[in-house]
């Protein structure tokens, strides 16, 4: 399995749309992509701009799906301004 860890840093003033829009895109993801296994969001309670996603998908071909989908795209396009930096890794389950 394949697992994308995701950190964001959002510009103040945008904290809560984003958290509204991460987490539409989280539901979607888990209910519409049969190689979506796990989608958490978290947010740090001292920092309320940083954001970290744990996502499990079934294999790269899955990720690949995730990255090409609509609510993701149009999540990402929504959100592009609002976020200071992104930093993504992608690990394997072991």
């Amino acid at each position: 399995m394949q697992a994308l860890v995701v950190d964001f840093h959002i510009h103040p003033g945008f904290e809560d749309a984003f958290e509204t829009a991460i987490c539409d895109n989280a539901r979607s993801s888990l209910e519409q992509e049969p190689g979506c296994h796990m989608f958490d969001v978290c947010r740090d309670p001292a920092d309320p701009g940083l954001f970290f996603l744990y996502e499990l998908y079934t294999d790269e071909a899955a990720v690949q799906a995730h990255l090409e989908a609509p609510h993701f795209k149009s999540m990402s396009e929504l959100t592009a301004t609002w976020v200071a930096s992104k930093r993504v890794q992608r690990l394997r389950r072991l």
